[in-house]
Formats: structure tokens, C-alpha cells, sequence
């Protein structure tokens, strides 16, 4: 069966299936593209054009009508936001064919994502949380996939996480949750969250935490008015009572799913993460170390940006009864040569050997390979690679992508070496768990708690990334290196050598690798 899928709104994604397997998802804030963005026309014509034939289903994740940042108004399209029913079926034409036209609610789009493209077979019972700016709810899925609803914990977590920074930001208009600064706060919380004392929670602290735990409805759409009363209005997102009240809503956020998981998902079954706040991997830590399940699978695509995938899993299971697929990360489109640079650079055939000296020379390079990653997260294919044993370098690698220096650069690891440098055992391809470190060598991937967001690597995942590794480890003693996203300011991942040569030369680089080939900057 062949499914072509869309999400509407934002972190637009289009997803093709092709007899159970990914073959692609494409991300409308892709190729330097605004982050969240919508689909547009050109990724639509793009996706066209790796389809071979016109697709037998066509599936729309449902959503909100409306035109804003958030697309939040009160009426729905297709199957709607929330509800475990809300399926449409439909005879339809697409391009002069006759098709299915399928639709669910953008709720069994986060469920089915997590539980399609997890290592459980189907018929293996599991739990499932979905936890994002509207959705806090657990859940059921049995083994024929029927889904129960076991509660509702708390509405909007995602929403009351990242309330508190647009409160404390004096550049931000009070609180107001609309536009990319509201979406892109719940990083720098979950950032900010590690400078928390986590000391007893004072009377200023606790009077804003029970207000944001208990508001009512939609708390995004405050504003200064509304938080008047607060001495963390417009406090700055550094000042040290912030950053200390960080560390405690996201502990206060966490205990409550924990007691509610405590108390009543109590059968020792899988737990499958989907939604936003499944890119919080202080939470994802604590719940794969909680001992109430015995394995835990978050998405590398646990976000929005996973829900085209997750409604072509739906589509396929109606129709087909089989909810699984295969698929690989590196499941977006190859890297676009638009211009020929050879005579701006100095140009090198790859050789490993050449690259990890320049880096462990504390040169830093964009490094791109093969086909982007889906999901917000690098993960080796459009990464900035840099040495990781230097304060500095920390504080060179922020400045190049223009962020807040307090935001911490991850590091990738040979995934044979990182029980001997990190507290973790297990493999972590896709930077979603925090670990704490064993070494004090590593000091540019070393946040403020002692705590890294790892990506491991081995030689089947990514074969260039991990020959890099081994060649750096041969240097240096240490299979570890910087690795943050490669793009602008406020865009998704560069995907151009136009785009590419106008960042390095922009952003003062030192070099890249796209595919084959080595540049220097001369």
C-alpha cells in the first residue's frame, strides 16, 4: 500500500509510505526554511517528485482552521485535534486517480508515530504518553491496537513548561504564547532547568508555580496584565531566581505523570513517549530510570514534525491491519549542490585521518552527509563538528549559531566507548536522554550539572560519522565530538551548498565536508 500523508500547521511534514516502508519525510522548515514552518507549495511539488506513481491513500493528519502561528481557533479540519475515534474514510481522486482520502485526529497521530515506529512488535501491549502544548494523557494500546484513554494528567504541559521563560523574558510582550518564540522556549527551559538549586520552594515561587499548574484553559494567550502580580515578570531568563524556579516547574510537571504513572499503569508493560515534551530528555531520563516499565521508546520525530508519519501508520493499519514500520532517520533528501565552490575553498578528496586533525586542532566544520535527519535533532548528517575538550569552544560554537551562551552543545560518542566516559550503557542514536559524565576532559559538552545530551553512533547507523569518530579517538584518545544543528538562527537545517558557503563565510567557520569532499577555508 502507498500512503502519502500531510500534516497541516505547524512543523509541516510530508511522509510516503510504500508497502510499510519510510521513504521519506519531508519537513516544510527544512532547507533553511523558517522553524515550524507550514507545508508550502515547494515541499509539496518536492515530495512529487520522488513518487514514482500516484499514491493508493492519501491521509491528512486532522488540525485546527485558522491562519495564526499556532493555527488555534475553534474550529477543526478533516479529523480534528483530540479524540481516539474520530476517523474519516472517504472515496476520493487525486491527479485523475481514483484513491482513499483518509483522516484522523492529530491525537492518534502522535499515538500511532510512537507505536509504529517502535522496536515492539505489534500485539505487544504497551503504554503510551502523549505530552505536547494541548495533550497531557495516558494511555492504553492493547494487542489487537485498540486504544484506551486512562486519563487525562494535566492540560497543556508543553504550554505551562514554556510559560514561565516568555513571564521572565524581558524581550518577549508578557507571556503571550503566539509565534516561534513561544515554540522554541521549551529548549532554553529545559536548558535553564540545570542551574536549579533545586532548594525548597520559596513562597514567590510556589504562588507562580500553582498558578501556572492550575490556570485554566489556554495559558499561552496571557499577557503582562495577566502576570502583574509576579516577581518574575520580566526578571530575565539569567537571573538566578529564575533559572532556580526552571529546575522546580519542570520537577513539578514531571512528579505529576510520575504519581498518576505510579498509581495506575501498573501491568509492567512498554512505555512509547510521543509529543513535544518528548524532546525533554531530563524527563526521558527520569522515565526511563523510574522502574514502572521495562522499556521506554521515544521518536526521534516525537514532535509535530512526526505526525504526517504517525496518520500514514493509521491509514495503513485501517486498511491493512499491519501498524508497523520500517524506517531509517536519515529519511529526508539529499543535500543540494546548486553551485560548483571548488575555486572559493581549498579542496581536499575526504580522508578521515586529514578531518580529525583539523578538528582536534580546534578548527570547527559543518559536516554534511547523505540525507537529512527527521526531527529536529542532528544527528551527523547536518551537524557543526568541533572538538569537545575546551570551555571555549562551548562558548565559539553558541556564538556561531547565535545563541544564549547558557544553552549546552551535545556531544556524539562512539556508542562502543560510552559506558566508559558517560553513565549510560544502552545506545542513544537519537539525543534524547541526558547522561552524566565520567570524565572532567570533555568540557565543551559538559552542562552546568555534570550532564550531556548523547548521541551515540555505531558503524551501521552512520558508517561516515563513526570513521570520523575512530580517526578523532586515534588523535585525541576520546571517540567524542561537538555535534550541534547546522542552520541559521530561527530556521531548520541547511540543505544548499549556496546556503551553506553564505553560512560558513558568514558565521567564520573554519571549514566543511559535503559527502566526498573537504573544504578549508583559505
Amino acid at each position: 500500500m502507498k500512503i502519502l500523508s500531510f500534516k497541516p500547521g505547524h512543523d509541516g511534514t510530508i511522509a510516503y509510505l510504500n508497502e510499510g516502508q519510510l521513504m521519506f519525510s519531508l519537513e516544510g522548515e527544512k532547507n533553511s526554511f523558517r522553524r515550524y514552518s507550514a507545508v508550502t507549495v515547494n515541499l509539496f511539488v518536492e515530495a512529487m517528485s520522488y513518487l514514482n506513481e500516484l499514491p493508493e491513500v492519501v491521509a491528512v493528519s486532522g488540525w485546527y482552521k485558522g491562519v495564526g502561528p499556532l493555527d488555534n481557533i475553534s474550529t477543526v479540519s478533516d479529523s480534528g485535534y483530540d479524540g481516539l475515534d474520530n476517523i474519516l474514510s472517504e472515496n476520493s481522486t487525486f491527479l485523475g486517480k481514483d484513491i482513499k482520502r483518509f483522516s484522523s485526529s492529530h491525537e492518534r497521530s502522535h499515538l500511532m508515530c510512537s507505536y509504529g515506529m517502535s522496536p515492539f512488535e505489534q500485539g505487544r501491549p504497551c503504554y503510551a504518553l502523549v505530552w505536547e502544548g494541548v495533550l497531557g494523557n495516558f494511555y492504553k494500546i492493547d494487542e489487537n491496537v485498540n486504544i484506551t484513554f486512562l486519563g487525562q494528567v494535566l492540560e497543556g504541559p508543553g504550554s505551562r513548561y514554556s510559560f514561565p521563560y516568555c513571564v521572565a523574558d524581558r524581550s518577549s510582550n508578557g507571556g503571550t504564547g503566539q509565534g516561534g518564540s513561544y515554540l522554541s522556549a521549551a529548549g532554553k527551559m529545559m536548558a535553564l532547568a540545570a542551574f536549579s538549586d533545586r532548594s525548597t520552594t520559596n513562597d514567590e515561587e510556589m504562588k507562580l508555580i500553582n498558578f501556572i499548574m492550575n490556570h485554566p484553559g489556554e495559558i499561552w494567550k496571557l499577557t503582562n496584565q495577566d502576570l502583574a502580580w509576579s516577581s518574575f515578570l520580566n526578571i530575565g531568563v539569567e537571573h538566578p531566581q529564575f533559572k532556580n524556579l526552571a529546575g522546580k516547574i519542570s520537577d513539578q510537571i514531571f512528579d505529576v505523570f510520575y504519581k498518576f504513572a505510579k498509581d495506575n499503569l501498573t501491568e509492567n508493560l512498554p512505555l512509547l513517549i510521543s509529543g513535544g515534551c518528548g524532546l525533554n530528555c531530563d524527563w526521558n531520563t527520569h522515565w526511563k530510570n523510574c522502574g514502572l516499565f521495562p522499556e521506554v521508546f521515544v521518536p526521534p520525530c516525537t514532535n509535530d514534525s512526526g505526525s504526517a508519519i504517525g496518520t500514514a501508520i493509521d491509514a495503513q493499519f485501517y486498511y491493512s491491519g499491519n501498524a508497523k514500520i520500517s524506517w531509517d532517520v536519515y529519511a529526508g533528501t539529499e543535500f543540494i549542490e546548486d553551485i560548483n565552490c571548488d575555486e572559493m575553498f581549498e579542496v581536499y578528496d575526504l580522508n578521515y585521518d586529514q578531518v580529525a586533525k583539523f578538528i582536534y586542532e580546534d578548527h570547527v566544520i559543518a559536516w554534511v552527509q547523505g540525507k537529512y535527519e527527521i526531527g529536529p535533532r542532528a544527528l551527523g548528517n547536518r551537524s557543526l563538528l568541533a572538538s569537545p575538550f575546551q570551555e571555549e569552544m562551548q562558548a565559539r560554537l553558541n556564538q556561531i549559531k547565535k545563541r544564549e551562551g547558557y544553552r549546552p552543545i551535545a556531544p556524539v560518542c562512539l556508542e562502543e566507548d560510552v559506558s566508559e566516559l558517560f553513565d549510560w550503557s544502552d545506545p542513544s542514536p537519537y539525543m534524547l536522554y541526558f547522561q552524566k559524565l565520567k570524565t572532567d576532559q570533555l568540557k565543551a559538552v559538559t552542562h552546568v550539572d555534570n550532564t550531556a545530551r548523547v548521541q551515540t553512533v555505531n558503524s551501521s547507523q552512520n558508517p561516515q560519522l563513526h570513521e570520523l569518530l575512530i580517526a578523532f579517538k586515534g588523535l585525541s584518545g576520546f571517540g567524542v565530538l561537538c555535534n550541534t544543528s547546522l542552520n541559521f538562527l530561527g530556521t531548520g537545517f541547511i540543505n544548499e551548498m549556496s546556503d551553506l558557503v553564505y553560512y560558513v563565510q558568514q558565521q567564520k567557520l573554519d571549514g566543511f565536508v559535503v559527502n566526498n569532499k573537504f573544504y578549508i577555508v583559505r
